[in-house]
């Protein structure tokens, strides 16, 4: 497990609500202790990670050490968005050519992209177990504005599921695609 927390000076105390991470489930904690953390204040195997808590990219789900592939990066993308992610992963984005497994995907889509469907297929190829494609979509009133009903007829015919959405920056909303689930016979 791993905790997000802010920066501290040390020996200052502190009084944190903590967001603990344990697979994709959060807690918020409450601790009051000094800065540095002594042994035995944090539980066998739990780790400090110094992430912005209130971070876009936390709440988005990303991670220290996620690698992240971009696709669809314009002039109109949401640059203070794109730094957050990468202050939280602690990595650049990957784009083009990939040859690895990412943990998430980064599709910055409008509507003269072309097919929606055939992206999300392209994709989902270097995506690991699990993760998720976050489709970044200008709002409504924007130049290039998606109806959601678009994500949401291409999100099945790719094998995906629509779980969230929401705004993430002034001009931008995502929407959270992950695999559909194996139906059980």
């Amino acid at each position: 497990m791993r905790y997000f927390a802010p920066a501290w000076s040390k020996n200052e105390e502190i009084k944190v609500k903590w967001a603990c991470v344990s697979g994709k489930s959060w807690v918020d904690l409450s601790l009051r202790t000094q800065w540095p953390i002594g042994p035995g204040t944090l539980k066998k195997g739990w780790s400090l990670v110094n992430t912005p808590l209130g971070s876009m990219a936390s709440r988005m789900g990303f991670e220290p050490g996620f690698l992240v592939l971009e696709s669809g990066y314009g002039d109109d993308s949401d640059e203070a968005l794109r730094q957050d992610i990468i202050q939280v992963t602690g990595n650049q984005f990957i784009s083009g050519h990939v040859q690895e497994v990412v943990d998430a995907v980064l599709l910055w889509w409008r509507d003269d992209d072309g097919d929606l469907v055939d992206a999300l297929v392209d994709v989902l190829a270097y995506l690991t177990d699990g993760g998720p494609i976050w489709v970044l979509t200008p709002k409504v009133g924007r130049p290039n504005h998606v109806e959601p009903s678009d994500i949401q007829d291409a999100a099945p015919t790719a094998g995906l599921s629509q779980t969230s959405t929401f705004s993430v920056a002034a001009d931008w909303s995502a929407t959270r695609l992950v695999a559909r689930k194996a139906s059980k016979r």
